[in-house]
């Protein structure tokens, strides 16, 4: 395939070496004195050693190459420490590159390695681009976000009912609660609200307080959108039934990491296998290394919160 990659003047290359700490995905080595792209599969074209060639022998042009591979970049990158894994999540945030990001996320995840802490491209002001480079969060509000200009809306691809919106509702956790068996009204801030349908990258998660729960509690307990869904964002599911446990702890991982995650609450039922949320919400964290104040409570059949 044809892509930007980097090039190396061999006449104007010194030697010197100082291109080769700003590329952690390996794809430059020294050779014979020479700085050299040992691999097509390992550079992604973004140039990130050219700033730092005194001599201005490295440049980016279009060629055929071979495609830029995330997993086996890496498979590379892991092997040479947590400071080396930060600086190419940053490198990626920082171009904008947010599919390559989440494939590094993604790998992280599945093997179990803590991410460092870094900036997400969620949360990069649009002024640290490139110029012509549209920030991933344009079009939402904040500080230094930038706003495209408006396009013409298109359908949905997938299922209606699976599309992530939000639900305005007046007063916070913090207000006054709903008298339990008098006029209730829904608190629900947000759809979908089952974990398999959840997209992570939802900016209703953005410093959320989440309420993590078992399908079974909402209809054991009656005080359920009064005393514990307002002011939270909703998950539920169920350990027993859901065969996808596994994808489950990726997902819960990649929220806790894509976003700031104020407090969690956990809600299961006092039946044995309801305790899985637990063992679920607590291997996601482990997996991302993030710090979050974890809250539980039990649910009886007979609708008493333990």
């Amino acid at each position: 395939m044809k892509r930007k990659i980097i090039s190396i003047d061999e006449k104007k290359c010194t030697g010197c070496g100082q291109c080769i700490p700003d590329c952690p995905e390996g794809a430059l080595q020294m050779i014979d004195g020479k700085a050299r792209l040992v691999s097509d599969l390992f550079c992604d074209g973004l140039g990130a050693c050219i700033g730092t060639c005194p001599e201005g022998a490295i440049s980016v042009v279009e060629r055929e190459a071979v495609p830029y591979d995330e997993k086996t970049v890496m498979e590379n990158i892991t092997k040479q420490g947590a400071s080396v894994i930060k600086a190419h999540l940053e490198h990626l945030a920082g171009h904008g590159r947010t599919a390559s990001y989440n494939e590094a996320i993604e790998y992280l995840i599945e093997n179990d390695i803590p991410l460092p802490d870094h900036t997400p491209p969620e949360r990069r002001k649009a002024s640290t681009l490139p110029p012509g480079m549209v920030h991933p969060m344009a079009g939402r509000t904040g500080e230094g976000i930038c706003h495209p200009e408006p396009h013409a809306p298109h359908p949905f691809a997938g299922c209606p009912g699976s599309a992530a919106r939000s639900i305005p509702r007046d007063g916070s956790r913090a207000g006054p609660r709903q008298p339990v068996g008098g006029t209730i009204t829904s608190e629900l801030r947000q759809w979908p609200v089952q974990l398999a349908l959840l997209n992570p990258a939802a900016p209703y998660f953005d410093n959320a307080d989440i309420l993590i729960s078992a399908d079974c509690v909402p209809f054991a307990y009656p005080g359920f959108h009064a005393e514990f869904l307002q002011g939270r964002i909703l998950i539920i599911f169920c350990p027993k039934l859901d065969s996808d446990i596994e994808g489950y702890i990726k997902k819960l991982a990649e929220i806790f990491v894509q976003h700031t995650i104020q407090s969690i609450t956990l809600l299961h039922m006092e039946v044995p296998c309801c305790s899985g949320v637990r063992y679920v919400v607590d291997k996601a964290l482990a997996r991302t290394g993030v710090t979050i104040p974890v809250e539980e409570k039990t649910v009886t059949i007979e609708g008493e919160v333990e």
